[in-house]
């Protein structure tokens, strides 16, 4: 993970704790690329550029070689902090030939912006990501519990979902950043809509989801629980979700395909050896490391949604069932299954990934949605797939096998023919292990679980932490 320079100081209350002279702050701006530096906003104007006159130059070694550096302006943008009839408000003023971006969109030169606490500055291009600005008179965070508070400070929201949002998240001190993900308690509930207590429960999963390594799952660093929120402080991973590469891209070619969903695979092989079904495996929660079409994938968002009411769960995937296996919908999410489900769900994001369309769709004239799916009708037309090899065809089909007990496991899966591809597994490891030569290191840590946990799971019905 990228440390980000915070000028040597940990900010507290707003005031540059190295010299408690310094007058108050009003403002602060946190690095969002490690050509910037975090600050304390103190002053009401500040001018910011590659001129080594401008308050804030972009003169250092990390600054000069990035690629943007010949584009910045020598007086790129300055923020003006003015006191209106409205109240203070602080602007952005574009200054810039090739532009200044507050949350993606162009200010214009010579063109004054208000900035808004969380809003994101970029420089020269939308995707050159300079800062965060936090406006320390912004009063939205005052609900967030102090153990939280006292290790990081919370930025701009990064998405929503079922559970809750999700926040950028700068670390006191070093400014690494993370992502942090608040899910309401009122979401946790158990054998039909009816909230109950699951903190011991739920904190034992997190406990053991912590305990969890695996280059290919999303690390999570920390936790804090308070009576309504449960706050999880994860790593942060910024290439993006497969689903909008997919989008972007059309399809993967199946060589690429191939080493995306290799990792896919032993990261869920590795949770299934944990006794941990992931359940809602679809390309939201997939995430990749870097925009680079061959990259290190993250999987990411399990665990927890077992604590979810399994009908709320269902009206959740994707606004449609796409990804669910045939077993949940037959029983309408209060049965109980296996682990299997997982290897439908990537079976279905594997044939979507190497043909840029899903198996089914609700656009089908001749059966609805959830009647193609738990009959398994699904094909493979020719004008679509001649190019995928019959190995691939054969995999996705035994992972889309509509009974559980027949579906192919995920040791099966790594032993299929399609991944016996020497080249594509030296590429994978040299991504998941790049600090031991693509070599795997000695056996990964095991989370403490009953070896049967994840072998058969009721969605609904959970009397006791002895169930788990």
């Amino acid at each position: 993970m990228e440390t980000l320079p915070c000028h040597d100081f940990d900010f507290t209350d707003g005031v540059n704790s190295q010299d408690g002279s310094q007058p108050e702050a009003w403002g602060r701006l946190f690095p969002l690329g490690s050509s910037f530096v975090a600050m304390d906003l103190t002053a009401d104007e500040y001018t910011f550029g590659r001129g080594e006159n401008c308050d804030v130059a972009f003169s250092s070694q990390a600054a000069k070689t990035h690629q943007c550096f010949q584009a910045y302006s020598k007086v790129h943008f300055k923020l003006i902090r003015n006191k209106t009839t409205t109240g203070t408000h602080t602007f952005l003023e574009d200054l810039s030939s090739n532009g200044t971006f507050v949350n993606g969109d162009k200010v214009g030169k010579g063109k004054r912006h208000v900035l808004n606490n969380n809003d994101e500055i970029s420089l020269a291009v939308k995707q050159n990501k300079a800062y965060v600005f936090m406006d320390l008179n912004a009063s939205e965070d005052s609900h967030l519990p102090k153990e939280l508070v006292e290790k990081y400070t919370l930025t701009r929201v990064l998405g929503r979902g079922a559970c809750g949002e999700v926040r950028l998240a700068f670390a006191k001190g070093s400014c690494e950043k993370f992502a942090c993900k608040i899910i309401s308690k009122k979401k946790f509930s158990v054998g039909g809509k009816t909230p109950v207590n699951l903190t011991s429960q739920v904190m034992g999963e997190v406990n053991i989801l912590k305990a969890l390594k695996h280059p290919c799952i999303i690390r999570i660093e920390d936790v804090v629980d308070t009576p309504e929120m449960l706050y999880i402080v994860l790593e942060l991973v910024e290439g993006g979700e497969l689903f909008d590469k997919v989008v972007a891209i059309d399809k993967y070619d199946e060589a690429t395909g191939k080493l995306l969903f290799f990792q896919m695979a032993t990261a869920i092989k590795y949770l299934h050896d944990q006794g941990i079904t992931h359940r809602d495996l679809k390309p939201e929660n997939i995430l990749l490391a870097t925009d680079d079409l061959e990259t290190l994938i993250k999987v990411t968002d399990f665990g927890l949604s077992k604590f979810v009411d399994a009908g709320s769960m269902m009206k959740t995937f994707c606004g449609t069932p796409t990804y669910l296996a045939p077993e949940i919908l037959l029983t309408a999410g209060s049965g109980t299954y296996t682990k299997a489900i997982d290897c439908w769900s990537l079976g279905v994001i594997l044939f979507i990934m190497l043909s840029g369309y899903p198996p089914f769709s609700d656009e089908r004239k001749d059966m609805d949605l959830p009647k193609q799916i738990m009959g398994g009708h699904f094909s493979f037309p020719k004008q679509y797939w001649s190019e995928v090899s019959d190995t691939a065809v054969d995999l996705i089909k035994q992972m889309m096998i509509v009974d559980p007990k027949k579906r192919i496991t995920f040791a099966d899966v790594l032993n299929h023919p399609w991944l016996k591809d020497d080249g594509m597994r030296t590429k994978a490891m040299a991504l998941m292990y790049p600090d031991t030569d693509g070599m795997a290191p000695p056996k990964l840590p095991v989370a403490k679980r009953k070896a049967t946990e994840g072998d058969e799971e009721p969605t609904r019905k959970r009397k006791s932490s002895k169930d788990d």
